[in-house]
């Protein structure tokens, strides 16, 4: 539970300059969807090398394989989710002419 508050506050951090520079409600959302992707393409990143490392250093072993695994399946989870995340977006923000 702390986890989740840490990372919570974390992104509240990052999104606040960009918040506090727009002129606008739109412009506050906007700046903070931007940062909260650029973040979330960043976290991505990361997990697809974390899951290349492990892969590499597993040499055959069983276990290190299926936490190879699990990793891989967790990157391309975290990329479909940012993909439709920005899908979900650009859709609304075109249904209500943003």
């Amino acid at each position: 539970m702390n986890k989740n508050k840490i990372i919570l506050g974390l992104l509240a951090i990052l999104t606040l300059p960009s918040i506090s520079s727009a002129a606008t409600i739109e412009g506050m959302v906007d700046g903070a969807v931007r940062t909260t992707f650029y973040i979330a393409g960043g976290v991505v990143v990361i997990l697809w090398l974390v899951t290349g490392m492990i892969f590499l250093s597993a040499a055959g072993s069983p276990e290190k394989l299926g936490e190879g695994k699990k990793a891989l399946f967790a990157a391309i989870a975290g990329t479909v989710l940012c993909i439709v995340a920005a899908g979900a977006v650009g859709l609304v923000s075109s249904m209500f002419n943003l």
